[in-house]
């Protein structure tokens, strides 16, 4: 059925709900041949999908969660029972993705249904990597790649991208209780709880002392991770990764952005428009090819 769909041109459910959902990620994904694009699309539509059982009011929660899980488990059989199903069933039987990278983003959706608190950045991290580096782990296989040092860039370039989410989502985080900030760092910075979650529910409030030096250090905590990313990355392995460089540098400009801006922990969510996102996918490509 998905391969029918995609021969008479009729637009893929993963397609659908990429291109609805107005990630930066659409951009990067158009740079890819249509097989490994329609893989990709399938992915992110999956993490979409169980994202929106935790974040969405009326979202399906631990039900929603168990049921798309069960609907991986049986594309990786050739059995599945949805369109997103089917495309995923195509998607892992032409890319080894590992099977285990879409329990890892259905553990870290979990996380958001039991904790709204991190004591330490290593608490943190195990969501980071289970939110976002197991999509890039799961991302490159359908890239395609020869060094087994990628993996890593996957890793830390997951973790990168996360850090500036959780930067520039304060705010709507807030709203739902949750705050992703390390409670370690608050402390460290003299920022408390309310003081934070304050700042982000009431925009135009005074900001509370040494809020603006804990921001500052989960973006150079960001940055420290983007750098990781491109250290990690392979010479050999560079153009496969275009469409990921494509993303990570739409978000590291986010957060450079963010940044300007002053830090804004409320109001309006930093974002680009269509034409700065394919601005910087278009620059991203010299770069990548010839290091210009």
């Amino acid at each position: 059925m998905a391969r029918l769909a995609v021969a008479v041109g009729v637009t893929s459910v993963g397609a659908q709900v990429t291109r609805r959902s107005g990630t930066s990620f659409y951009y990067a994904f158009r740079v890819l041949p249509g097989e490994k694009r329609r893989a990709l699309y399938a992915l992110y539509a999956f993490c979409r999908v169980v994202d929106d059982c935790v974040d969405e009011e009326g979202g399906e929660g631990e039900a929603g969660l168990a049921r798309w899980l069960a609907e991986v488990h049986r594309a990786y059989a050739g059995t599945p029972q949805t369109e997103l199903g089917r495309e995923l069933a195509e998607a892992v039987a032409r890319f080894p993705i590992p099977r285990g990278c879409f329990g890892d983003v259905v553990a870290g959706c979990r996380m958001d249904l039991t904790t709204r608190r991190y004591g330490t950045f290593a608490d943190l991290r195990v969501y980071c990597e289970r939110v976002a580096s197991a999509v890039g782990l799961a991302s490159i296989e359908i890239f395609g790649y020869d060094d087994p040092r990628t993996r890593e860039y996957a890793v830390e370039l997951g973790l990168a991208l996360q850090i500036t989410n959780i930067l520039r989502d304060v705010g709507p985080d807030a709203a739902r209780d949750r705050l992703y900030l390390p409670l370690e760092d608050l402390a460290a910075c003299g920022v408390s709880e309310d003081d934070l979650l304050g700042a982000a529910r009431a925009v135009g409030v005074p900001r509370p002392p040494g809020l603006d030096r804990l921001l500052a250090f989960e973006a150079d905590r960001a940055r420290s991770h983007y750098a990781a990313a491109a250290r990690a990355l392979p010479p050999r392995d560079r153009r496969s990764m275009l469409a990921a460089e494509i993303m990570g540098a739409i978000y590291r400009e986010i957060l450079e952005r963010w940044a300007r801006l002053g830090h804004p922990v409320g109001g309006e969510r930093v974002q680009f428009g269509k034409a700065r996102k394919l601005w910087l996918a278009v620059r991203t490509i010299p770069r990548v090819y010839w290091g210009t």
